[in-house]
């Protein structure tokens, strides 16, 4: 079962930027989709970016233009590049290996107005 470990979550002001990493216990080359979700306090987890083992990627429309997922095979990460934060961003974020079923435990983003 491969492991995710999140990191890189913090308190920003709107309009800055945050860089999300996503490690996993074995080589992230091997994992073919990997996704990163959020949930905010309240609300269901949502979908916020996928990224396969090819390098193709899709995103949310509330991200669209904003976010970045790619692939660290070097660093053996999942990186989201996270820039025009917005309060509404706020929630604590997930990786997950879709075809493993495993997630992350989570790393909180907090944008401040």
């Amino acid at each position: 079962q491969v492991q995710l470990v999140e990191s890189g979550g913090d308190l920003v002001q709107a309009g800055g930027s945050l860089r999300l990493s996503c490690a996993a216990s074995g080589s992230i080359f091997s994992i073919n989709v990997i996704a990163w979700y959020r949930q905010a306090q309240g609300k269901q987890r949502e979908l916020v970016a996928v990224i396969t083992r090819g390098g193709g990627t899709n995103y949310a429309d509330s991200v669209k233009g904003r976010f970045t997922i790619s692939r660290d095979n070097a660093r053996n990460t999942v990186d989201l590049q996270m820039n025009s934060l917005k309060p509404e961003d706020t929630a604590v974020y997930y990786c997950y290996a879709v075809k493993e079923g495993s997630w992350g435990q989570g790393t909180q983003v907090t944008v401040t107005s």
